[in-house]
């Protein structure tokens, strides 16, 4: 397995996707009631290969990220071969960027001498999707880059 399973919320989302996956494999509901009671490690391995291929149609659309911590914004932008970052740290430990009034507050004092903000790039080498994958496993959110822009404009 490439990337972790799909939870069972989020399979229960994609019931009709899976039927379909199902399907392509020749695999019939009476079937696949069989497999589960029958043989659960060939069940368990279609649930994986069901979760690779959607884990991989999601992160080859992806390309923006977003990962807050409480004194640190970590956006990126992400091509198929590299990867932009912009950092935004608050070297305040008192404020909070993680709550509403924390955030706030860096809304209006991104001048501040206590906000640093930094950009990088890095070329990316192997597997994209592996390399976001690792970010989301870590906490980033996929977006649709506003954030990402609108400092990306401010640094410019």
């Amino acid at each position: 397995m490439k990337y972790t399973r799909l939870t069972k919320e989020q399979l229960e989302e994609l019931h009709p996707e899976f039927i379909n996956f199902l399907a392509t494999q020749s695999i019939t509901a009476e079937e696949w009631k069989d497999i589960k009671q029958n043989k659960p490690e060939v069940a368990e391995e279609e649930l994986d290969i069901f979760s690779d291929l959607v884990w991989e149609g999601v992160l080859s659309k992806a390309e923006y990220l977003e990962h807050f911590s409480p004194q640190h914004i970590f956006l990126f932008k992400i091509s198929e071969v590299q990867m932009q970052l912009i950092g935004i740290k608050v070297k305040n430990e008192a404020i909070n960027i993680t709550t509403k009034e924390g955030y706030a507050w860096l809304q209006g004092n991104l001048m501040d001498e206590n906000v640093e903000i930094y950009t990088s790039t890095k070329v990316i080498k192997d597997d994209r999707n592996k390399d976001i994958f690792a970010l989301i496993q870590q906490g980033a959110n996929i977006t649709k880059g506003e954030l990402f822009n609108y400092f990306d404009n401010m640094v410019d």
